[in-house]
């Protein structure tokens, strides 16, 4: 489909992509674009799925002084 029928016809287009088709959008006979459906969604988030995979340290919470006094411009 060229571009100036995909303009024209946008919102058919986009119900159909949504459907399932995959339209492919060219400018002088080349292809351009491909308009596509939108993946779905993985499903809820799992809390903790990743616990135990990886360790924090416990001072990560912690910014020492020299390094909050670079942030503020403070001289050292």
């Amino acid at each position: 489909m060229n571009i100036y029928e995909a303009k024209t016809q946008l919102s058919k287009l986009v119900e159909r992509a949504a459907a399932g088709e995959e339209i492919v959008i060219a400018r002088g006979g080349r292809p351009m674009a491909r308009l596509v459906p939108l993946a779905a969604a993985g499903g809820p988030r799992q809390p903790g799925a990743y616990r135990g995979d990886f360790w924090i340290a416990p001072d990560f919470d912690e910014l020492p002084e020299e390094l909050a006094g670079a942030f503020l411009g403070e001289p050292e």
